[in-house]
């Protein structure tokens, strides 16, 4: 898990798949087949490439119109992290919901059954069971299956959707706080109240190609309710960065530090915090080390000075800098009084987030401009 790597994926991408991106992406055709998606993701989830230079690689290949499709769907990664920020108690009652849920399933034991059968691709509906067993053993889903699969998990086995967002976090190496918490949300009706997603087998015929026919779907439930939705919240000030020697602090959500924009602070300590994701897979935690090690490797000689795990003292009484943690496992980690600088990708767009997506698409063009 390497920048150079998300560079070459980008390439390939560009070259192949990215022409038929619009017309494809929907299709699943299983993971021996060649990608349907650009599969960037797990690169971007650690910004060792960025939403601009990806942006803008698809856009000079294939011009504002053919790139639409692709831009708009790496401006919905942005337009999650930004309504987190707006609406933290999405992630904190993910939390703990997905306790409740591990509470339950000791006192429960149909429910475990369910979720123990669910998890180990023993549930009886093929596709649902072929897609828990690739999670496991690939780290990987296509995100159409991503959305049949948490439709079937909430609405056909009827288990707590919070779980299920755990077992994603716990396997996917693109595992992404706020792309992965909203979207279960969005599928269970909860992200816009009452507009749920529903898997219904004829559609998973098709774009499988095929290769599944699910039986025994319910495909008329209601969405799911929440007594309180998460209330807005306004979206924290950056800090400004001090004209004096710092301590860089980079962390597994952004590892592009490149194209920091420090001002006048000069770097003359680097550290790496590395805060999984609770209970991640040791795949997942792997990608994340190899992604740390990649990062402080490329930091050491742009700022030419040492660069390490932030261990107990490693910034001694220095200001420590970083760029902004969203909503998330890193955010939760970062020492108290650290100074957060926040991309200008993230100030423009992420104050579009609050509400609907179809605001900040239809700020696409403006955004791009900047």
């Amino acid at each position: 898990m390497t920048r150079a790597a998300g560079l070459e994926r980008l390439a390939a991408f560009l070259e192949h798949e990215g022409a038929e991106y619009a017309g494809a992406r929907n299709f699943d055709l299983g993971p021996e087949a060649r990608p349907t998606t650009s599969t960037l993701s797990p690169y971007l989830r650690r910004r060792l490439i960025t939403e601009a230079e990806v942006v803008g690689a698809a856009v000079a290949a294939f011009g504002d119109e053919g790139a639409e499709k692709f831009v708009s769907e790496v401006f919905w990664r942005t337009y999650f992290k930004g309504h987190l920020e707006t609406h933290p108690a999405a992630w904190t009652g993910y939390l703990a919901l997905a306790a409740e849920g591990h509470e339950r399933l000791a006192v429960e034991p149909g429910l475990r059954r369910t979720y123990e059968a669910a998890i180990e691709g023993r549930s009886g509906i093929d596709c649902f069971d072929a897609w828990a067993l690739e999670l496991v053993e690939t780290g990987w889903l296509h995100n159409h299956a991503r959305m049949w699969f948490a439709s079937t998990w909430i609405f056909t086995l009827r288990l707590p959707w919070a779980l299920g967002a755990e077992f994603f976090m716990r396997h996917l190496v693109d595992g992404d706080p706020a792309s992965n918490t909203l979207s279960w949300r969005w599928v269970a009706g909860l992200h816009t109240r009452g507009k749920h997603y529903v898997a219904r087998a004829e559609n998973i015929r098709r774009y499988t190609d095929g290769r599944f026919d699910p039986v025994g779907l319910n495909e008329y439930p209601d969405a799911l309710d929440e007594p309180m939705p998460p209330r807005e919240m306004p979206l924290p000030l950056a800090d400004a960065m001090p004209n004096s020697e710092v301590a860089l602090l980079l962390h597994l959500d952004d590892l592009h530090p490149e194209s920091l924009c420090l001002g006048t602070a000069r770097v003359v300590r680097i550290g790496g915090l590395v805060a999984h994701a609770e209970s991640a897979s040791d795949r997942v935690k792997a990608a994340d080390e190899a992604a740390m090690t990649d990062a402080l490797a490329r930091a050491e000689p742009l700022f030419g000075c040492p660069a390490g795990l932030a261990v107990s003292g490693w910034a001694d009484s220095l200001p420590v800098v970083t760029a902004w943690a969203p909503v998330g496992p890193s955010a939760t980690a970062l020492p108290e009084g650290c100074l957060r600088l926040r991309r200008a990708w993230d100030e423009a767009a992420w104050p579009l987030s609050n509400r609907g997506y179809s605001r900040m698409r239809k700020a696409i063009p403006q955004l791009l401009l900047r």
